[in-house]
């Protein structure tokens, strides 16, 4: 008899023991890493680092994703990014990291987020975060939000490029 596949995480049920907003935010990260993990799974290097005319590659957006969660985890705890991070931003249009590679690397970016989230307090939702040089001010629960809402853009756009590489499209 077939195995009935998984409802996505949204339906999975609420999340035992975390506030409701934590639990939505858990679920939403565990559905970035299910579907960039489908999308990388039969993509070649050659067809994740190519640069369709007009578009960028879905190696790209998988190291974004990845990268991004990972700066944007930091002013979530309250930091502000080293000259590392920084240099980092800069390389996430080029690469010859492999699909296994990227996938690692967003699933650890998504764990260290699941961790910050899972640990933050609601009654600190409110508390000011600040991001970038600006130090422009945000709360750490729309912070938190926003990692996820720009996760699933570049998941998506991933899930999309990856489609159009392996039917040769790009």
């Amino acid at each position: 008899m077939p195995v009935e596949p998984l409802p996505e995480p949204w339906l999975r049920g609420i999340v035992p023991n975390v506030h409701p907003v934590t639990g939505h935010l858990l679920r939403a990260a565990e559905q970035i890493c299910e579907d960039s993990a489908k999308a990388l799974e039969s993509v070649t290097i050659d067809q994740l680092w190519a640069k369709p005319q007009g578009m960028t590659s879905a190696g790209f957006h998988a190291k974004h994703l990845a990268g991004s969660t990972r700066r944007l985890c930091t002013y979530l705890i309250g930091d502000q990014l080293d000259s590392v991070a920084l240099r980092d931003l800069a390389s996430e249009g080029e690469g010859t990291e492999s699909p296994a590679e990227l996938r690692a690397a967003i699933d650890t970016a998504f764990a260290r987020y699941r961790e910050i989230v899972h640990a933050l307090d609601p009654a600190d939702f409110g508390s000011i975060r600040e991001i970038g040089r600006k130090r422009i001010q945000v709360t750490a629960i729309s912070l938190a939000i926003h990692i996820v809402e720009h996760g699933q853009r570049h998941t998506g756009q991933l899930v999309s490029a990856t489609k159009l590489a392996r039917v040769g499209k790009i």
